[in-house]
């Protein structure tokens, strides 16, 4: 490794690297042309379909099509991959015949494929295939295919799939994000489907379902003297108090911020109370906005507090930055 490569290796590389990139490039800008009625009887076969989504692909297809799979089925579509080799060993019994099957083929030759299709045609489901060669048997056969040729691959020698698995690739996600519009899959649809991740955590986690209330909540009256709300912050652990009136309105808040303006200012902690050092006109937030939208305000506002108030301006509940940290929000 204590090798010195000279600046022309180095160019080289660069180089190299590049052209796949751009012969890459070449092949998914070519593919706007495929996108054609032949796309959309795909589509339509899926929308339609009353089962679910049957991907098949051996090799480098085979990793794409697991891929599609999993990108058709986080985003409102059914679907799983199924190994042609294996399906002839008896996982073709997971095809029902309300299923769609996609099989990907480059050559739209493979072996392992062309042994199902005989099955495939029998349970009399949708075939969509998406091939490199629409003159090929598994072109010919399929209901519909779909057309994913390159004029050349990446590698230098034109052996190992990488245009050609990176355009079948792009089309797989074309296919399940136009199907995602067509159903009306939302954010809240995908949070769901992803519930322990940090875009379900974002829309699915409500103020109500991580804000302190009751004992936990740290509140003081603005006639209370700084030191015995300095007190009450200290045994609540959460570097804040909100103030109210007596009819609980929330009049402002009160920081561990807050405090060390005051010690700025020379402020008695003894003999002060708490209206003359507290935030007034603070920003709150109801308890059925989303955890998210309370991380913008704290993030916007370059604050770690928030009172939780309901629609009259009354204290229900208290959240701080910590709270949005533990629940892995932030």
């Amino acid at each position: 490794m204590n090798k010195k490569h000279t600046k022309q290796e180095h160019e080289k590389l660069l180089t190299l690297g590049r052209a796949v990139i751009a012969t890459e490039t070449e092949a998914l800008e070519k593919l706007n042309e495929r996108i054609d009625e032949n796309f959309v009887q795909a589509c339509l076969y899926m929308l339609d379909c009353k089962g679910r989504v049957v991907v098949l692909g051996m090799g480098k297809s085979g990793h794409i099509g697991n891929k599609i799979a999993a990108t058709l089925a986080s985003t409102g579509t059914p679907a799983f991959f199924v190994h042609p080799g294996e399906a002839s060993h008896g996982d073709l019994g997971m095809i029902k015949d309300d299923d769609v099957v996609i099989a990907l083929s480059n050559s739209g030759e493979t072996d392992e494929i062309m042994t199902l299709l005989p099955v495939i045609k029998r349970l009399g489901v949708p075939l969509i295939s998406m091939t490199g060669n629409k003159d090929s048997s598994l072109a010919k056969t399929a209901s519909v295919n779909i057309d994913v040729s390159v004029e050349q691959e990446a590698c230098p020698l034109g052996l190992a799939p990488t245009a050609s698995t990176t355009a079948a690739l792009a089309m797989g996600d074309a296919l399940a994000i136009a199907l995602l519009e067509a159903r009306g899959f939302g954010a809240e649809d995908f949070a769901i489907a992803h519930p322990g991740g940090m875009l379900g955590r974002r829309l699915l986690l409500h103020v109500s379902d991580i804000m302190h209330t009751g004992k936990e909540l740290p509140a003081v009256l603005e006639t209370t003297l700084l030191s015995e709300a300095l007190l009450i912050m200290t045994q609540m652990g959460l570097g804040s108090t909100a103030i109210v009136d007596r009819e609980n309105f929330v009049l402002g808040i009160f920081t561990d911020g807050d405090l060390r303006r005051a010690l700025d200012n020379d402020i008695d902690i003894h003999k002060a109370s708490i209206n003359e050092v507290m935030t007034r006109n603070c920003k709150s937030i109801s308890k059925d906005c989303l955890a998210a939208e309370a991380l913008a305000i704290m993030e916007d506002s370059r604050i770690n507090a928030l009172p939780v108030t309901d629609k009259e301006n009354k204290l229900i509940g208290l959240l701080n930055m910590h709270d949005l940290l533990r629940a892995r929000v932030v």
